[in-house]
């Protein structure tokens, strides 16, 4: 797959590029998931996707509204195959975030104790473990016998593997002295001599061979076959567990003794850590051994080693906060550019491909990178700044190729000694190569972007890419090549085609899917009935498969919660319009009345810009406005962006076909019997001693609560700190309840 997009140094990207690289990444790391765990047969290597799950990160704190679940921090292995039983873990099996240097270490430590509100003084213990690179399995255990195995698949449901796990000699069929249910986690991995051993068993039987021990172990643990499973010399490492029906032991080390005890096979290099010097040099013990180990790792898991404070740190949408992977570097190579090509995304951004002779780069052969922008490729970032002083990027260079921290390889350097005579500089250009259209760069922004919008052929197929993605409607057997193919067939254009496709091209059809090359009845059948099944769809997914700029998943999930339903949505949505134009307005005349003042030398007057931007606008406008960004997490920029996509007749249109396609699924709340706060809208403010926002948040949306980032008249619930200022003052002239923090944890404790 080809990950070319915006890709400048996160600390230069700006809103927009931020918005398109997130894009880019959470589609590529989809069908990296699916090849990856779904199919054993990855196209990326660990280091390439890991790292794109850190740039992503790292995107995400820079500009956290703009955060998607579909990104690589959103995104969990991959949907069961169909081959196998499917099984919901009672306990989502989560990811982890990554770690590629001493300082992202640092701050994982600082960010769990401010999390906690721990002083950088108080203890905080760290267990270290070698990552294994295998494939994570689920064991489940009842009155001490084996029950069911299952992969992790996406997180939320595997693969029922029960039988051929049963062959692998490390898992027990039985337990001792174990609770009455258990599940215990861990890595299914084959050592180097019995990978060796297996391909020169399969070369012998002319059977196809490996790629490397991860994939050998993967697909010998995927036989539909048990009898195959039984020949393969699979070992397991037990790391974690999922559901109990009592507590393993008070910390991670004395949890991984209890389960050495059950007669599981943990990681001798497990060690506990006081430190990040600690962990840094047990992290460099771990490297330094690596070869010799006779298996394959790719970095060093730290987790915080009391359980208790693991509870309390809880989770992201994918990751816990209590642990991360710090992982081993990648490298480097040189090689030749050969051409420069630029591709035209879902959200019409410009993106620059290098075209490489193909050149080995840790293993992986590497024929694409990502050049980022016109700036880039110029040698500066977005305020002209020099990033390779000198160097700029010619078709014909020497390039130098990068992996660690990108997902698809970038340049790092230029050989100018071995620039070819008569090189020219790449000339970005300004029209669009799909469609013609301008290709406009707004002043501040990294991207130049298509302006043809929907009569960009580009900008329509990659935005039924997004449609049909796994985080989206997620369509069985519907990929990437089948919606392009069907685009410039004429059959689709739009996501509400693909409902319609069966009345159009089904049995009895002048022209009929089944007789396309490559297809047949059964297959054209099974499509058909995997259209249907996504006829009704959550609420979140429904926004997030729009495709709208800055509504990610995260955003789309935000929306979702707050209104509830698709109806009270579009009822908020069609009342804004003029406060989004009045927003976008006041940000044109804020930046015009500070430059005038600068100009002027004296101080801008911005309460009176932003009155006037506002003073012709509705009331129940300005209501519906409200309504957004009171949500948090629902910022003005994403607020504009929906509120635009909606007002615009040719994007509303394509929406409302695709609605009444479909049955939206309200929101459902989550089970809070006896919450006190349940439905309620609570809003945080001032300082909080006992507990950090983070976690006051957390715990609030456990419990059934919307949480604000401002005081409205929907607001029920204030829990003001020392401090707490303008909200407690409006809290107040709107009658709004108001407690203290200590109230606030009385008020929950026990529900």
């Amino acid at each position: 797959m080809d990950g070319s997009a915006d890709r400048t140094e996160v600390e230069a990207l700006d809103r927009d590029g931020a918005r398109a690289e997130l894009e880019r990444l959470a589609n590529l790391l989809s069908e990296a998931n699916t090849a990856y765990h779904g199919q054993d047969a990855p196209f990326l290597t660990d280091a390439e996707y890991d790292a794109a799950k850190r740039r992503n990160a790292a995107i995400e704190a820079r500009f956290p509204d703009l955060r998607r679940d579909d990104s690589p921090s959103g995104q969990v292995g991959a949907a069961p195959a169909s081959g196998f039983g499917k099984v919901a873990h009672s306990s989502r099996m989560l990811s982890l975030d990554n770690a590629f240097a001493p300082e992202d270490v640092a701050e994982f430590a600082r960010g769990v104790r401010s999390y906690l509100g721990l002083d950088p003084a108080a203890p905080l213990a760290f267990t270290a473990e070698p990552k294994i690179d295998g494939l994570s399995l689920s064991l489940r255990y009842e009155a001490g016998a084996l029950v069911v195995a299952a992969t992790r698949g996406d997180g939320r449901t595997g693969e029922d593997v029960t039988a051929n796990a049963r062959f692998i000699d490390d898992i027990p069929t039985t337990l001792e002295g174990a609770p009455e249910l258990v599940e215990i986690r861990g890595e299914v991995y084959m050592t180097h001599d019995d990978f060796a051993a297996l391909n020169r068993r399969q070369t012998d039987a002319g059977a196809k061979v490996f790629a490397n021990p991860r994939n050998a172990a993967a697909g010998s643990l995927r036989q539909l076959d048990p009898e195959v499973t039984r020949g393969r010399p699979l070992r397991f490492f037990a790391y974690a567990w999922g559901e109990l029906s009592e507590p393993l032991a008070e910390t991670q080390m004395g949890a991984l003794a209890r389960l050495a005890e059950l007669g599981f096979v943990t990681n001798p290099l497990t060690a506990r850590c006081e430190t990040i010097d600690d962990m840094l040099a047990h992290y460099g013990l771990i490297e330094d051994r690596r070869a010799a180990l006779g298996y394959d790792i790719d970095g060093v898991v730290y987790k915080v080693d009391d359980l208790a404070l693991q509870r309390r740190l809880g989770t992201r949408s994918t990751t816990p906060r209590w642990a991360i992977a710090h992982k081993f570097p990648a490298e480097l190579a040189w090689t030749r550019l050969d051409r420069i090509e630029i591709q035209v995304g879902r959200t019409g951004a410009l993106s620059p491909v290098a075209r490489l002779d193909p050149v080995n780069v840790g293993g992986v052969l590497v024929s694409n990178a990502t050049l980022h922008n016109e700036d880039y490729i110029a040698g500066r970032d977005a305020k002209g700044t020099a990033i390779r002083e000198g160097r700029d990027i010619r078709e014909g260079d020497r390039v130098q190729v990068y992996r660690a921290g990108d997902v698809i390889p970038k340049i790092a350097d230029v050989d100018l000694s071995r620039r070819p005579a008569g090189a020219v500089p790449f000339v970005f250009p300004e029209t669009c190569p799909e469609c013609g259209s301008d290709a406009i760069r707004e002043e501040g922004d990294a991207v130049r972007r298509c302006t043809g919008g929907l009569i960009c052929p580009a900008q329509a197929i990659e935005r039924l890419k997004h449609f049909i993605s796994r985080a989206a409607f997620d369509i069985e057997g519907f990929g990437a090549r089948l919606a392009e193919d069907l685009y410039r067939d004429g059959w689709i254009a739009e996501p509400a085609d693909i409902f319609t496709l069966q009345a159009r091209f089904g049995p009895g059809c002048p022209r009929q899917l089944q007789n396309r090359e490559g297809w047949g009845p059964q297959s054209a059948s099974k499509l058909f009935a995997a259209i249907e099944a996504r006829r009704r769809i959550p609420l979140d997914r429904f926004l997030f498969g729009l495709g709208i700029r800055e509504v990610g998943e995260v955003a789309a999930a935000d929306l979702a919660r707050s209104f509830t339903s698709w109806t009270a949505l579009c009822d908020t949505l069609d009342r804004a319009p003029e406060a989004a134009r009045a927003r976008l307005a006041e940000v044109e005349a804020v930046a015009a009345e500070r430059e005038h003042a600068h100009a002027e030398n004296r101080r801008p007057r911005i309460a009176d810009v932003v009155a006037r931007t506002w003073q012709d606008v509705p009331e129940t406008a300005r209501d519906a406005w409200r309504h957004l960004t009171d949500i948090d997490g629902i910022g003005p920029a994403v607020a504009v962006s929906i509120v635009t996509a909606f007002a615009q007749r040719a994007e509303r249109g394509a929406i409302d076909r695709l609605a009444a396609e479909l049955t939206i699924e309200d929101v459902t709340p989550p089970a809070t019997t006896g919450s006190p706060v349940a439905g309620k809208t609570v809003v945080f403010t001032g300082t909080l001693e006992r507990m950090t926002r983070a976690e006051a948040k957390a715990r609030a949306e456990a419990l059934g609560a919307k949480v604000s980032g401002s005081v409205s008249g929907r607001t029920d619930l204030l829990v003001a700190g020392p401090g707490a200022g303008s909200k407690a003052a409006k809290a107040a002239e709107l009658g709004i309840e108001v407690i203290d923090e200590d109230a606030w944890l009385a008020l929950v404790d026990g529900a």
